[in-house]
């Protein structure tokens, strides 16, 4: 597989990787995970500032991980596509069997 990626689409993946690194990126991304959420729901559920969530929301944008929607007077946050959400779920599952946590 290797011999089949540039070095274009390795750096793309690289920094997909990277941004989904992030401890609270990645705990955006696994609240996202459950469904759909406004800002607001996301800072409660991950206990952060707004501004702190608002920012790394547009870093998860800007990296094609999460997309939004606007209703009314709220925009609502959500995970890209269903590979975001495989990616989501397989490293949950390695780690989980890593430290062999049980649900």
């Amino acid at each position: 597989m290797l011999n089949k990626i540039n070095d274009e689409l390795l750096t793309e993946m690289s920094q997909l990787l990277q941004v989904a690194a992030d401890e609270t990126r990645l705990k955006i991304l696994l609240c996202l995970f459950e469904g759909e959420k406004c800002v607001s729901e996301i800072q409660c559920e991950i206990n952060a500032s707004q501004s702190l969530v608002s920012h790394q929301l547009k870093i998860l944008r800007k990296a094609n991980l999460v997309n939004s929607r606007k209703e009314k007077n709220y925009v609502y946050y959500y995970l890209d596509d269903e590979h975001v959400q495989l990616l989501i779920s397989v490293a949950y599952q390695h780690a989980k069997e890593i430290y062999h946590e049980e649900d």
